[in-house]
């Protein structure tokens, strides 16, 4: 199937007015022309000509230049014209980097939460069943006695929640606590009634792709070409979830990095990451302290990965992406604050 990856990054619009530039969406990053993948046939296209190139490329296009409408989360509304930072909030005994810091404190969990939204944070993840590698299933009823106190004291605190869980009952009872968004790494799949859930509550969902997302998400797959067949997989399941009733502007999408690719998979895929633009949904990167920062600096541990975590989201910053998940909030909300005073001319006086 058809994608198309805008390449050619300029610093600055020159030529905008004639049709020969164009902006990613929800990022500050223009671009001159598209790497346009069809089948084997793979060409660099200016932007200009994209509307001789048929009528899917057109439609990804517009995709990859709109701009994303707000998610609003009953009375909180969040502007997805820039890069947004969610907060990674586990409550959980064996999470890969912060598992046990908040296990059967809902109090404190929620406090750590509240310091993230203080810090810059726009939402809270919360999550009560850790997703690594090898990690032990959690029975839905302990998972939900996880979650909800701490997802109550963050809602009345006036916190954005979103629940990251697979299960159905859990992302019932979490909505009804509080949370505004569901965050399944399984897209859905995991449990056959998590889609009905989703779209009977109208809740804005994030899909993320993975090669097995019923039996954990981190079976090893050969990838031909990483990028096409993770959109093509999206594409497919936002097909889906659409039918289904949830309406495309509720979606958000990421890339799923680090569940069953390889380090060079991973590369690929932040590297292409302005190709998943063309959903026309917004995207969500979770590469914080992620195993691929250690493969990358002579094996880190995952507390001494945030330089590499730092470098990852600013990244998916240049590339349009419109939330970032991560475990150091301040840390990140301020790298994010002095690159947008690095792009934005106006402020930087330029």
């Amino acid at each position: 199937m058809t994608y198309l990856r805008p390449v050619q990054f300029v610093d600055t619009p020159i030529g905008l007015t004639d049709g020969s530039v164009a902006r990613l969406a929800g990022g500050m990053q223009w671009f001159a022309a598209y790497e346009l993948v069809d089948g084997a046939d793979r060409r660099i296209v200016p932007v200009a000509a994209i509307g001789q190139e048929g009528e899917r490329a057109a439609t990804l296009h517009a995709r990859i230049t709109a701009l994303r409408p707000p998610l609003v989360l009953g009375e909180r509304t969040l502007r997805l014209d820039q890069p947004l930072v969610a907060g990674i909030l586990n409550v959980t005994p064996d999470s890969f980097s912060d598992g046990g810091a908040h296990v059967g404190d809902p109090a404190g969990a929620a406090a750590a939460g509240i310091d993230m939204a203080a810090a810059g944070a726009a939402l809270i993840d919360v999550g009560g069943e850790s997703t690594r590698p090898g990690a032990a299933a959690v029975w839905e009823g302990d998972e939900i006695a996880r979650v909800v106190p701490a997802i109550e004291r963050l809602a009345r605190g006036g916190a954005a929640v979103s629940i990251d869980t697979r299960k159905a009952a859990v992302m019932e009872a979490a909505l009804a606590a509080g949370a505004g968004i569901v965050n399944d790494v399984s897209a859905l799949l995991w449990d056959d009634r998590a889609l009905e859930v989703v779209a009977r509550a109208a809740a804005p969902v994030v899909l993320m792709h993975s090669p097995d997302p019923r039996d954990g998400g981190h079976g090893r797959v050969a990838y031909r070409d990483v990028v096409r067949e993770v959109f093509d997989w999206l594409e497919a399941r936002i097909d889906a979830v659409v039918a289904a009733g949830v309406e495309r502007r509720r979606i958000l999408v990421d890339p799923g990095i680090g569940f069953g690719k390889s380090l060079s998979d991973n590369l690929a895929l932040i590297n292409g990451l302005a190709a998943f633009h063309g959903f026309g949904c917004a995207i969500m990167l979770g590469v914080s302290r992620k195993r691929m920062i250690g493969a990358l600096s002579a094996e880190a541990p995952a507390a001494e990965r945030l330089p590499g975590s730092l470098a990852l989201a600013l990244r998916g910053a240049d590339l349009g992406v419109q939330v970032l998940r991560v475990h150091d909030v301040a840390e990140t909300v301020q790298a994010l604050r002095v690159w947008r005073g690095l792009r934005d001319r106006a402020l930087a006086g330029g």
